[in-house]
């Protein structure tokens, strides 16, 4: 039984790290209609940019979070959505998307080419160790996660739910064409998703990247994992990229320790089969009827 409790644990970290990342991809969809499909190299790229702050800067690493945090959101945020999704949504949905892949090995290449090709190793957030509660011992890493990621989401449904900036949000989301008969600048509300998405992927890469070390292939499969899980949960719910993650992030955890860890990568594409054939909405999604 406590292996089970510290298995479901890991499981809710990297589901949470999951949940974060496909967060994401339903708030791009929601309100500019953008499949990012470059989202797993935004989680990579902002841990290279923190320690290239600490090598060529020297800088501490906090300072270096710091930095790193504001290029994120410069070049993952205002720069991509100016210079290649509003230029690209233009033509249609399938060259965006074509755009974001040759977008996303651009960042994977650059990466390799001008860093390096090696992983890295990435200072924790929190000191290694763990703790034991009703006799179950639990990584601090992955309790840390966790609450990282639990106090980000609620921190996030607040600003929508609490704030005026956020239900105009929501609006344009809803109804574009409405919410500018309103008044509500929809351009603006849209870019404030594209900084809120790369504040979510930078977060994620702090978490994740002490894990399983800075690499620039760490988005092949991080990408992926989280569109499955926000297809999974309901893409035009941010509830639905939650649940998402988290059900993938547990079931990908116990795959692996009772069936066989040769087959995990498997069990997310099986699930959205499953997901596809007999739930199209998504598990907690809404089924949408658009107009031809």
């Amino acid at each position: 039984m406590a292996n089970v409790l510290q298995l479901l644990a890991s499981g809710l970290a990297t589901g949470a790290i999951y949940a974060l990342v496909a967060i994401g991809f339903t708030l791009l969809w929601q309100t500019s209609q953008t499949i990012n499909f470059a989202q797993g190299e935004f989680v990579m790229l902002p841990a290279f940019l923190i320690l290239a702050a600490m090598r060529f800067g020297e800088l501490p690493f906090w300072p270096a979070v710091g930095i790193g945090a504001v290029l994120a959101l410069i070049i993952l945020g205002v720069l991509f959505k100016r210079l290649l999704v509003d230029p690209m949504l233009r033509h249609g949905v399938l060259p965006l998307v074509i755009a974001t892949i040759a977008f996303g090995v651009f960042l994977k290449e650059s990466v390799k080419e001008f860093y390096s090709a090696e992983a890295q190793p990435f200072p924790a957030l929190v000191p290694a160790g763990d703790v034991s509660l009703g006799g179950v011992t639990l990584s601090l890493q992955d309790l840390a996660v966790i609450a990282v990621a639990v106090v980000a989401v609620v921190v996030l449904q607040l600003f929508l739910n609490r704030t005026r900036t956020g239900r105009c949000m929501q609006a344009t989301a809803q109804n574009p064409t409405v919410a500018r008969i309103l008044g509500i600048p929809v351009e603006r509300m849209i870019l404030y998703t594209f900084l809120i998405n790369a504040g979510l992927v930078t977060l994620a890469s702090l978490l994740v990247s002490p894990i399983y070390l800075a690499k620039f292939s760490n988005g092949e499969t991080l990408g992926l994992a989280a569109f499955i899980a926000a297809i999974v949960g309901g893409f035009n719910q941010i509830r639905g990229a939650i649940a998402g993650g988290l059900l993938l992030g547990v079931i990908d955890n116990l795959m692996a320790a009772y069936v066989s860890a040769q087959y995990r990568a498997a069990v997310p594409l099986l699930l959205l089969i499953a997901v596809i054939l007999f739930r199209p909405q998504g598990l907690l999604g809404r089924a949408e009827e658009r107009t031809v």
